[in-house]
């Protein structure tokens, strides 16, 4: 779909040491030197172990869905670069069908709302596999952003390759950004979130969205999937939990 992006084009070359380093330097600031070191290096030898080919192997654990949808957004395909670059932002991993499907319909039991109502985002939406589930519901368009442009391309060859009798959106597209400085439509908004950043990174995606809220009120439920850093959206003063468990959260404006 050509849109209208909210967002400025991610850099195409996204550097390791570049991302290494703000990583270390936001661990120092709150732990300590010696703790972000200790913290890097047990980081670096689990990419490592991680990288052989039988924990490789493991990752193709999820591949069912690629299977039945002849697309390609499994973890295990994913090059060394843009997985050790994960280690800095935020891992790649898709979301489990079953369990996407029971997050969609908790949160329409707690607010029985119009899907087509509202733009379902994706923020760090890796391959886009959570766009191509969403794009079973008839939500007004769909929209995901990915840092990585090796992933952001993947995405755009699935959307392009996807076919689906339960499809019901069609507006769908994968924009390769930094979405911690996405300026949100002024539209009812279903966000989904997978822990895509780290603690400062998703600090700043609340207070954009809570800027974009008092400017432009309106209805905004947040979906997190494994929500390690909750207490960023419990500390939010414009979002309210309404429902969860311990795979995920949901949250709406009040």
């Amino acid at each position: 779909m050509a849109g209208n992006h909210e967002a400025a084009s991610a850099p195409q070359t996204i550097s390791v040491s570049r991302s290494a380093w703000r990583w270390w330097k936001n661990l120092a600031a709150r732990d300590g030197r010696v703790a972000a070191t200790r913290q890097l290096l047990t980081a670096l030898f689990e990419f490592v172990r991680d990288s052989t080919p039988e924990r490789r192997r493991q990752h193709y654990g999820d591949a069912g869905y690629d299977w039945d949808h002849r697309v390609n957004t499994t973890s295990a395909a994913v090059g060394w670069r843009d997985r050790l670059l994960g280690v800095f932002h935020s891992p790649y991993q898709p979301t489990e069908a079953v369990l996407f499907h029971e997050m969609i319909a908790a949160l329409s039991a707690e607010a029985r709302f119009g899907f087509c109502d509202f733009v379902f985002i994706d923020l760090g939406s890796g391959k886009g596999r959570a766009l191509l589930m969403a794009s079973d519901y008839p939500f007004r368009r769909i929209v995901g952003l990915e840092l990585l442009p090796a992933l952001n391309y993947a995405a755009q060859e699935n959307l392009s390759k996807y076919r689906s009798e339960s499809q019901k959106c069609f507006a769908i597209e994968s924009i390769c950004a930094d979405a911690t400085e996405f300026t949100f439509p002024v539209e009812p908004t279903m966000l989904f979130l997978f822990n895509p950043f780290p603690e400062p990174g998703l600090k700043s995606v609340i207070e954009n969205l809570e800027r974009s809220l008092r400017d432009h009120p309106r209805k905004v439920y947040v979906l997190y999937h494994n929500p390690l850093l909750e207490h960023v959206l419990t500390e939010s003063v414009a979002l309210k939990k309404i429902y969860g468990t311990h795979q995920y959260a949901v949250y709406a404006s009040d």
